[in-house]
């Protein structure tokens, strides 16, 4: 019953009912199951009907020539192998046969042995077609799933960085509580400014990481000096600017945060060189920390502190305009002033109206195709 059912079947095709006569017979001899028809649309009809894996045609038949035929088996069944018959005198339009699919072709008056071979042979060829296709289909459907794979595991790993960068901010927030939402709105109007002069995705994840965790050195600030109400001395002022270099040596420390170190070190640079650590000028400070120098101001001035109540946003954009080319980079300044009003006072009341505000990871707050206002990325 196996052996039966392994056999390969021939469809014959050709309109001398003799031909078709011979061919099946001799196919048939030699272990194929055989069947015949006369012309190419009642091969079709057959084909439509029942599984063949070999289709030996004549090309010179009425209703539909064998190229036609060829053609349409092609893109109807192109798992079967197709072979052309063709005189010895047309010898140049079986090689065109060939060219346009077919496996081979055979040459009137018959080698009946040369034909077997040629089905033999052509039913080879396919199978290792067949084999090698069923293998790249395989191997695509591998490399798709573990792209897969690999990009819910990316995915998970973005979100456990943003949890230890919230982990991280929770720590200094129970630090310093009187600046509680300072830094995921600094982060958020970054993001506003760095999206508005077309940052890359990854200058955008550098800079929200960044300006997230500028002031994690204040951590290393004694207490005393920190939490001081009254005017530091010159020696508690000093001792607190030793906050952006044992930020840096913190967060260097940590693999994924390698990008976002130079905000945290060079966030108190100026723009014209009178800043701290490294007194670097222009655009010797990093593009990320010359943003952050313009939101840290607007927020510090517009937000309530232990001395005074939060200035109107009119006050704070007028020192930055003043500042521009001093503490300031002209053309963030430039960018700054480009954004509505309206588009910073949504940030803060998002940041104010949810003690949750960075739940929202990082990662898609940072998207380049993310437009930050309010935190809203649509």
């Amino acid at each position: 019953m196996k052996k039966a059912m392994d056999k390969k079947r021939v469809l014959v095709v050709d309109d001398e009912l003799p031909v078709c006569a011979l061919l099946t017979e001799t196919l048939t001899a030699h272990g194929f199951e055989s069947k015949s028809c006369n012309d190419g649309k009642a091969a079709l009809e057959i084909l439509g009907r029942e599984e063949f894996d070999v289709v030996v045609s004549d090309l010179n038949m009425p209703r539909m020539s064998g190229m036609e035929l060829l053609g349409e088996v092609g893109k109807k069944f192109p798992r079967v192998v197709f072979l052309v018959v063709t005189g010895e005198n047309d010898v140049r339009t079986g090689i065109e046969a060939m060219k346009r699919g077919a496996a081979d072709y055979v040459v009137k008056p018959f080698d009946l042995e040369g034909v077997v071979e040629s089905v033999k042979r052509a039913l080879e060829v396919k199978a290792m077609e067949t084999e090698l296709e069923d293998y790249r289909q395989n191997l695509e459907r591998m490399v798709e799933e573990r792209t897969k794979q690999l990009e819910a595991a990316r995915r998970r790993i973005e979100l456990t960085y943003d949890e230890t960068l919230e982990a991280l901010g929770a720590a200094l927030d129970l630090r310093d509580t009187e600046t509680a939402g300072h830094s995921q709105r600094v982060t958020r109007y970054c993001l506003r400014m760095a999206h508005a002069m077309d940052c890359s995705g990854d200058q955008l994840k550098q800079i929200a990481r960044g300006s997230y965790l500028h002031d994690i050195g204040k951590i290393g600030i004694p207490d005393s000096i920190l939490l001081k109400e009254g005017k530091l001395t010159a020696e508690e002022t000093q001792e607190m600017q030793t906050h952006v270099r044992i930020g840096y040596d913190l967060v260097s420390r940590i693999v994924f945060l390698a990008g976002a170190t130079e905000i945290v070190l060079t966030h108190q640079e100026r723009y014209d060189g009178t800043g701290y650590p490294q007194g670097l000028v222009g655009s010797e400070i990093p593009l990320g920390a010359r943003i952050f120098s313009v939101a840290d101001t607007l927020d510090a001035m517009t937000s309530d502190r232990p001395y005074r109540r939060a200035l109107p946003f009119s006050v704070a954009r007028d020192e930055i305009i003043r500042e521009s080319g001093r503490q300031f980079d002209p053309e963030v300044v430039k960018v700054f002033l480009s954004i509505p009003e309206q588009l910073w006072d949504d940030i803060r009341f998002e940041v104010a109206s949810s003690r949750n505000a960075m739940r929202k990871p990082l990662s898609l707050l940072a998207r380049p195709d993310s437009s930050v206002t309010g935190g809203v990325t649509p």
